[in-house]
């Protein structure tokens, strides 16, 4: 599979929406939903200067078969839904499961705390809180992005734009 990032995280995260926001922003209003990943699905976006990035998305239900997707990849995105403070412990399992892979190590790792505008602005620090991002930072090889995104205001959409170029 030819990708430059793998867009990860627990079903129902908002890895849908958030990639098809990247992709076409006119395209994601207050209306639109989406069903869970079955699978995976590849996106392009469009970045800087005629560049573009290829995104390949694994849905939450496949989980135990990421592993299979790694090889030669540096970047992850891990994506957390904010607003749903009972799935972020289970995403905090699933992301110590991501870092410790050995085909991981050197990866660049950006997570989304997604669905900022269905939660409260405390939310983003218990979140960080309960993934024990702090100790995570200090014991992990990979360097951890964070940023808050919502697909819907479009928040931090040029942020994730910005680490996807670098």
């Amino acid at each position: 599979m030819d990708c430059d990032c793998l867009c990860i995280g627990p079903t129902g995260s908002g890895k849908t929406l958030l990639l098809r926001n990247l992709v076409c922003p006119a395209s994601v209003d207050f209306t639109t939903s989406s069903a869970p990943t079955m699978g995976t699905s590849m996106k392009t976006i469009k970045l800087k200067e005629q560049k573009s990035v290829t995104i390949c998305e694994l849905g939450g239900n496949v989980a135990p078969l990421w592993h299979n997707y790694y090889s030669g990849i540096n970047k992850i995105m891990f994506v957390v839904d904010a607003s749903n403070l009972c799935q972020i412990s289970a995403a905090g399992v699933l992301l110590y499961s991501v870092l410790a892979e050995p085909a991981l190590r050197s990866a660049k790792i950006l997570l989304v705390l997604s669905k900022m505008d269905a939660s409260y602005r405390q939310m983003r620090n218990e979140a960080l809180l309960m993934l024990q991002i702090k100790r995570l930072q200090v014991e992990v090889p990979q360097e951890i992005t964070i940023i808050q995104a919502s697909s819907y205001s479009s928040e931090g959409l040029d942020e994730i734009k910005k680490w996807l170029e670098s």
